[in-house]
């Protein structure tokens, strides 16, 4: 090998992978003229059985890498759509509260800028402030709230904030459609009768799935994903499995309809925790995320 100058220059001499998500180059990453902003959030302190998913945002930005940018179902290339990630933000973990109007706070800057404003949990109490800070900028929505569990106690190991509580806290503010339910406290199901709740549990009766559940949704959408709405066949890595769950075309099948019929104007992907499944599991949480930003956009017209 020839002796080198030492002098490279500012250009890295070899190519590199971006560490955001889809692996974009600055082109497709930027914010100016990113279509979507995804947050991640990497908390876990209210998780109540396995930990493990304030790994999961980091999981998922890497898994990203291996999806292919095009989208076969849509026909379009989500990575020149533009989708810029942010830095991960800083947990406080001494205030469930404190964090759910941290995370509000980021989402709203966003919200702001007209961007599609994603975040990638973390706990699902992220979802919290990422869904009122969305209310604040479409006073009509509603929120699509995917999840084995009701999240639907008013307090929770101490905390009225923590992922427990997420859809009781939501619900307070704006329509809760929860879609996935198949276990739940018997506080949560008087709450649901009490309050007129909508409540799919999983799995769904009768032949009016999905559009029943379209028809409970306002004109702007929130989508809340648990993770452990899916069956843990499908998707074994989240801190509290239950068996039973949607599959993976149930839930992209529902989540393309409401696009179609609504407009999907913010989401969180959570509870992701990559030790306790295959890696594959990231795969499909990444998949996942993409695929929010691929239906929102494609019914834009973009």
């Amino acid at each position: 090998m020839a002796e080198s100058s030492g002098d490279f220059g500012e250009i890295p001499p070899v190519p590199v992978t971006p560490a955001n998500f889809l692996a974009l180059p600055p082109e497709q990453g930027a914010l100016a003229s990113a279509y979507a902003v995804l947050i991640p959030v990497p908390i876990d302190s209210t998780t109540s059985f396995r930990t493990g998913a304030r790994y999961g945002p980091a999981a998922i930005i890497a898994a990203s890498a291996a999806l292919e940018d095009y989208d076969l179902e849509l026909g379009i290339d989500v990575a020149e759509l533009g989708v810029h990630t942010t830095d991960p933000l800083e947990p406080h973990v001494g205030d469930p509260e404190q964090m759910a109007e941290r995370v509000a706070r980021a989402v709203y800057h966003y919200q702001a800028m007209g961007k599609l404003t994603g975040v990638i949990g973390g706990d699902h109490s992220a979802a919290i402030g990422s869904a009122l800070a969305t209310l604040d900028r479409f006073p009509d929505l509603s929120v699509l709230y995917f999840d084995a569990h009701a999240d639907l106690r008013d307090r929770y190991q101490g905390t009225g904030w923590g992922h427990g509580s997420s859809a009781r806290r939501i619900g307070e503010r704006c329509p809760v459609s929860l879609v996935g339910v198949r276990t739940l406290a018997q506080e949560e199901k008087e709450h649901i009768d009490r309050e007129g709740i909508s409540v799919t549990y999983w799995p769904p009766e009768g032949s009016g799935f999905p559009q029943d559940i379209i028809e409970t949704l306002t004109p702007h959408v929130y989508v809340s994903v648990d993770l452990d709405a899916l069956d843990p066949a499908e998707m074994a890595a989240v801190g509290t499995p239950e068996p039973g769950g949607m599959r993976w075309g149930e839930l992209t099948r529902l989540l393309r309809s409401v696009a179609e019929q609504r407009q999907i104007v913010g989401f969180d992907v959570c509870e992701l925790a990559p030790e306790e499944g295959p890696a594959a599991n990231s795969y499909t949480a990444a998949k996942l995320v993409y695929k929010l930003i691929a239906y929102s956009a494609a019914e834009r017209g973009r």
